[in-house]
């Protein structure tokens, strides 16, 4: 990033990384100040949120779209009356609509507590037992992986080579007769 010369001045082989913003704990200038102010002022648990797209990464869409067109349809020379239809249609969007809307209000808080704790206690193993159990055997299987690999090239290789060599002296030749 810099140039070697800025690096180390005077011919010191070692002088003190000098951040250009300041300490981040005491910032110097006073845009870092009040960004970090600002960090702290925000809360992620009382975040606003969008209350008219209320699925912004279209978690649902393949999901619940389900229209009237969806469900009923008449084909093509089978038609119903078309206030019978127009009922209908009213009658089944109007039920989705607020049927939703009750059971939302019945088991809406008691399933995000459910679903919060259940994400909880998932994170919670991911970070403190399953990532730990990943690098511990990660680690021991490498130092299990160099003495393979030394016992292999140790006793394997030669032995191929060996073979190797007394088969590489066969020549095989096909002739067809007739």
């Amino acid at each position: 990033s810099r140039p070697r010369s800025l690096c180390f001045p005077q011919g010191f082989l070692y002088t003190a990384p000098v951040r250009e913003q300041g300490n981040i704990y005491k910032p110097n200038n006073k845009m870092m100040a009040d960004d970090l102010s600002e960090k702290a002022v925000h809360d992620v648990h009382t975040k606003e949120i969008d209350l008219v797209n209320r699925d912004p990464k279209h978690l649902n869409d393949d999901v619940v779209k389900i229209d009237f067109e969806d469900v009923i349809a008449e084909p093509e020379g089978t038609h119903s009356f078309d206030g019978i239809w127009k009922a209908s249609f009213t009658t089944f969007t109007v039920t989705k609509y607020w049927f939703y809307r009750l059971l939302s209000a019945i088991f809406g808080i008691p399933m995000a507590l459910i679903w919060g704790i259940y994400f909880a206690i998932l994170s919670f193993l991911h970070i403190w037992a399953v990532v730990p159990c990943i690098r511990s055997y990660l680690i021991e299987i490498q130092c299990i992986s160099r003495v393979y690999s030394i016992c292999i090239h140790t006793f394997c290789d030669p032995l191929f080579e060996a073979i190797g060599k007394v088969f590489s002296s066969i020549r095989a030749t096909v002739r067809k007769e007739i």
